[in-house]
């Protein structure tokens, strides 16, 4: 102890027993500390405490108006975005269960189409679609497709078929899969676009009406087409992530499909396809050096010319029948008219005098 006594004035022994002091003093205030710590968050008087010292009256208020508030406003838009429905007397029902149910045997034979064939044979139903839809079209609502359009759709056709086309690997189960879908894929589009331009539907309200009718005929196929399904899947984080980012992008393509339908029509939402799969090509052969070979890049070029004719065709029509409906108004806006009251009625008619 010569040494401690040298170097510590007061000797060793005291500096020591302060350590050891200062240890269980320390010691003491973290215990003390840690049953603080949880008197105010594992107790419930400690929990009352804790919000009343950060959610006092105005901060409560505060929070349940800005919450108020914002649902109702949130309310209000989701009710802008879902416009109400046109009365039910205008769409049938059966009209819109055709189109939940349609829809959902497209989407599904697609899937499985994809699945069991190869990527050229399921180009080829693809491509079979448009005349399909001319041949529905006809059938449905009588209505007629001009030469030059009919023309130019082959023409499309072709160039798609030789662009993309690549390998037709035949396989029964997957052939007999891929013409059940041509049907319900070309009534899908007929569907959403006469609902829509006939019936006064937006594209979301349709969805809104629409979308249990799918759900309920997806839940009823979903063992049927995708055994063993939902049931078997590894549902991690990652797995959940992807599915709903892919959930997210499916809605907007189906919301951006409803509306090109509704503004356009069937056979223009197909070449619009169409004209996708040829830049996607084309986009890999430009960008990523990829190579397609000539054959193909002369099929692009040849579908790109016949889509461009389609469109213009297109365009021109419907400059076409804007103008003979203007016409038309301003003629009927200028004819006199006259008003007859009938002796057994009380109401006024107003009639085109002759």
């Amino acid at each position: 102890m010569g040494v401690w006594d040298s170097i510590l004035p007061g000797g060793g022994r005291r500096f020591i027993k302060r350590k050891d002091s200062d240890a269980g003093e320390a010691g003491r205030a973290l215990e003390e500390l840690r049953g603080s710590l949880y008197n105010d968050f594992h107790t419930s008087e400690g929990a009352k405490r804790q919000q009343q010292r950060f959610c006092g009256p105005i901060v409560a208020l505060t929070f349940n108006f800005v919450v108020a508030v914002g649902i109702i406003m949130a309310n209000k838009m989701a009710l802008y975005l879902l416009p109400i429905a046109p009365p039910s007397k205008s769409t049938p029902f059966s009209s819109l269960f055709a189109l939940g149910a349609v829809m959902s045997f497209s989407t599904g034979l697609a899937n499985i189409s994809l699945k069991h064939n190869s990527v050229g044979f399921y180009q080829m139903a693809k491509i079979a679609v448009t005349p399909t839809i001319v041949v529905a079209e006809f059938i449905l609502f009588q209505k007629k497709v001009s030469l030059l359009k009919v023309i130019m759709l082959v023409v499309v056709s072709f160039g798609v078929a030789v662009a993309t086309v690549t390998d037709l690997e035949f396989n029964f189960f997957g052939a007999c899969v891929a013409l059940a879908w041509i049907i319900p894929s070309a009534v899908n589009k007929i569907l959403w676009s006469n609902l829509q331009q006939s019936g006064n539907w937006t594209a979301l309200a349709l969805m809104w009406k629409t979308t249990p009718i799918t759900i309920f005929f997806f839940i009823v196929l979903m063992p049927l087409l995708d055994p063993p399904g939902l049931l078997s899947f590894n549902w991690d984080f990652k797995n959940s992530s992807a599915i709903i980012i892919s959930a997210l992008f499916g809605f907007l393509l189906q919301w951006s499909g409803a509306l090109a339908l509704g503004a356009t029509s069937a056979l223009a939402h197909v070449v619009l396809g169409q004209f996708k799969t040829i830049i996607i090509m084309l986009s890999g052969y430009l960008v990523f050096n990829s190579d397609p070979g000539f054959t193909s890049l002369c099929g692009a070029v040849i579908a790109l010319a016949g889509m461009s004719v389609y469109t213009y065709l297109g365009m021109k029509d419907s400059a076409t029948g804007s103008r003979r409906n203007s016409l038309n108004s301003r003629q009927n806006s200028h004819l006199p008219k006259s008003k007859i009251i009938t002796d057994g009625e009380k109401e006024t008619r107003t009639v085109d005098s002759v």
